[in-house]
């Protein structure tokens, strides 16, 4: 007996310890599987909670305006409407108890066309998303979908966004249905008031107003604000809590972006670049507008554009593999984006480092004898035959492969590929637009012979249009690498409407070359334009440098026979420049290619403009003034009256002296350049011994015409060797002669770079 309890006891205890480690295992399963829930998921799943117990609907910030640099709208931000569904709220609507609804209602209800429901039925949503969909022009299926929406749990979702960007009249239309939940509110539309002006710079916004391209995405973060929330928490039966206070978080508007574009310097260039673009029937044209002293772009265009209101319409014109590739180069800023070999506009950089260099000076002598031989090429200047001997300013005027090939011999790689380095070649300038191309420089260790011989004029290497204007600038403005930029600062207006500037660009900045060196090399710049290949350029009264460059593409690694790049670049007044600018044809095929037939006329067009704008009233920021010069007339022997209406129409002021009734002496004398606005001295008394000094003026740049009147009126006879225009005089400007005295001048019409 004893010994049967005694067994009944062991299985008791063995039982017990089976079951204490079943509930062992049981307890140790859910435990990690509460401690996955509560730490893994807990972030899911408290999403999930919040889905089903909030109800959340986005408040979008008003973007942003984009400036000029004098305050007039470039991008702004239209008001329109959006409309959005608070779908709790019309659940509850669709739910009421019709029977505990005002008579007032009810016929509202009717006279809007929602159907009334028989006896105890709902109302649902095949019953208002037709009127919903006919009031904003949409489908019912679509209408429908959005009044069902779902969680990605499967829930009913709180909220939901309808349609945006709707004028006020569907606005009005869709309030006027009065079903509660259906939210109609503010929204904006970006919109570019001056269509494809500016079109590459500013860019263009998705349907959700995120930037693009160009500013709107360089800047987005600014320009988007933020956006604000309104929170509401929900009952069981997804409708509002009565007794809970919604969270509202008012949106924070964008801030603005002024830019350093000027509005009327861009027309300028948007209308000599439409001017090339058709007459030269290229395939495409670019102009860059800069400031040389602060790295600021006055002016970018690209030709042909698009319209950032419109900016997926004409993309069929373009070429490419695929819609999204002709998309992307329609969109495409070539000044930044594209990069070529520069051609003879990269002269520049080579004579600048060899005047840095102390290699060469005004004085240095080359001689052209039609080609060179080196590292197995033969380098051929434009010219048959040659230059001959020719001095350095004269290599830069005539634009001598030649020369160039043994002045970069002289310089060596090790310092040009140094200076280049220096220049910001082979690297981005910072500009602050998207995607900027850095360009390739050949490291100095695998430069040939004949590749140092092809980078000095201007081959091999490629660059994009504002990293080589940088350097340009850095000629311009004295030596000093400025950044480039398109952004001048960010501001926005504070509650009490005060403008706040929030930043402002500050470009980096480094210095390259020296005062001295770059100012001599204006200088010879000038001559390009007053008897070089840049003669097109010239203005009278104006004191312009420049250089012109014509380079064959490379297409496939290889050079394409007829297609060319073909390119001016200027700065004017060469003693200080204020403005400088560059111009490139892309494959240029009406007949000519060289750019002192395609790209000099719109430069000629495009300073005209310019310097009218900048000494005129209208110019309300100081980028400085460029005055013209003046050839002070004859007006020794002629009544007083005539005497002042002659200098009035030259615009020159007068002291007079004395009370006689003619001139019979005067100072500075006739022939003398002077400054518009400059006051000449008057005698109409004494003795007029002198009465037959004239100076010699500077009439490189003149055509004949031109040239043989002035003269003429200054009492010198003229005669000339060539056709062209005035490329050289056997006076020198400012020498002192008599009247009478016979100027032989040289013209010039065969520059081909």
């Amino acid at each position: 007996m004893k010994k049967k309890n005694y067994k009944d006891k062991a299985k008791m205890r063995q039982r017990i310890s089976m079951a204490a480690a079943s509930l062992t295992v049981v307890f140790a399963i859910l435990t990690i599987r509460l401690s996955y829930i509560m730490i893994v998921k807990k972030a899911d799943y408290a999403a999930r909670a919040e889905e089903q117990w909030t109800s959340e609907v986005k408040i979008d910030a008003i973007r942003g305006r984009v400036l000029d640099r004098n305050g007039k709208e470039l991008a702004v931000s239209a008001n329109v409407y959006r409309v959005d569904f608070d779908l709790n709220s019309i659940r509850s609507y669709l739910e009421r108890d019709l029977s505990q609804i005002p008579a007032k209602e009810i016929e509202k209800m009717k006279s809007v066309g929602i159907p009334m429901p028989r006896g105890d039925e709902d109302l649902t949503t095949s019953d208002i998303a037709p009127l919903i969909a006919t009031a904003l022009n949409l489908d019912v299926e679509m209408i429908k979908g959005k009044l069902e929406t779902k969680l990605p749990s499967g829930a009913k979702a709180g909220s939901a966004t309808v349609v945006r960007r709707i004028e006020k009249e569907q606005a009005d239309k869709v309030k006027a249905l009065n079903i509660s939940g259906i939210i109609v509110s503010p929204d904006t539309k970006r919109y570019y008031p001056n269509n494809n002006f500016l079109a590459h710079v500013l860019g263009t916004t998705n349907p959700d107003n995120k930037g693009l391209t160009g500013i709107e995405l360089q800047y987005n973060s600014y320009l988007s604000g933020v956006p604000g929330m309104k929170i509401a928490e929900l009952d069981k039966n997804n409708r509002d809590l009565p007794y809970t206070i919604s969270q509202f978080t008012s949106p924070v508007n964008g801030k603005d972006i002024t830019l350093t574009i000027d509005e009327k310097i861009q027309y300028f260039a948007e209308k000599a670049a439409k001017q090339a673009y058709d007459d030269t029937k290229a395939k495409a044209v670019s102009i860059l507008v800069m400031d040389p002293k602060t790295g600021e772009v006055l002016a970018m265009v690209n030709k042909p554009d698009f319209d950032p209101n419109s900016p997926y319409q004409g993309v069929e014109s373009f070429d490419g593999e695929n819609y999204s590739d002709k998309l992307q180069k329609m969109w495409r800023n070539r000044l930044v984006n594209d990069t070529f070999e520069p051609g003879s506009i990269f002269k520049v950089v080579t004579a600048i480092t060899g005047l840095e260099e102390n290699v060469v000076n005004k004085d240095t002598q080359f001689n052209d004898p039609g080609s060179i031989s080196v590292g197995g090429i033969n380098p051929k200047c434009w010219k048959a035959g040659g230059h001959g001997l020719q001095n350095f300013p004269e290599i830069i005027q005539n634009s001598c492969n030649v020369a160039f090939v043994q002045l970069g011999q002289k310089i060596g790689k090790e310092k040009l590929c140094a200076s280049m380095n220096k220049f910001g070649f082979g690297k981005v300038s910072g500009i602050d637009l998207p995607g900027e191309a850095p360009g390739i420089v050949k490291p100095v260790g695998k430069v040939s012979d004949a590749d140092l011989a092809t980078i000095s004029f201007g081959q091999t290497n490629t660059v994009n249009s504002v990293q080589y204007m940088t350097a340009f600038n850095a000629v311009a403005n004295g030596g000093t690498l400025i950044q480039p930029h398109v952004m001048k600062e960010v501001t926005h207006d504070d509650a009490n409407n005060v403008n706040i500037v929030d930043e402002t660009f500050k470009p980096k900045t480094t210095t390259v070359a020296s005062t001295e060196k770059t100012a001599e090399l204006r200088t010879y710049l000038e001559r390009v334009v007053t008897g070089g290949s840049g003669t097109g350029t010239f203005i009278e009264g104006y004191h312009i440098g420049g250089k012109t460059g014509t380079a064959q593409k490379v297409i496939n690694g290889r050079y394409q026979e007829g297609a060319y790049i073909s390119s001016f670049v200027g700065m004017a007044p060469v003693s200080d420049p204020k403005v400088t600018i560059m111009i490139t044809i892309d494959e240029p095929s009406n007949g000519v290619y060289y750019a002192a037939q395609v790209a000099v006329p719109p430069a000629k067009t495009l300073f005209t403009d310019i310097f009218n704008y900048l000494d005129s009233e209208f110019s309300n920021e100081n980028l400085g003034q460029i005055t013209r010069d003046v050839v002070i007339p004859e007006i020794r022997g002629m009544k007083i009256a005539d005497a002042k209406k002659a200098l009035k129409d030259s615009k020159l002021d007068f002291n007079m002296n004395g009370d006689g009734e003619s001139v019979i002496e005067m100072t500075p004398y006739p022939g003398y350049s002077v400054k518009e606005g400059s006051k000449i001295n008057l005698y109409t008394s004494g003795d007029a011994t002198y009465n037959n000094n004239v100076v010699m003026p500077d009439v490189r740049g003149y055509s004949k015409e031109d040239a043989n009147l002035l003269l003429k009126n200054l009492g010198m006879v003229a005669v000339f060797d060539g056709s062209g225009m005035v490329s050289g005089q056997d006076i020198s400007q400012g020498e002192v002669i008599t009247k009478g005295t016979t100027i032989k001048l040289t013209l010039s019409s065969d520059y081909k770079d």
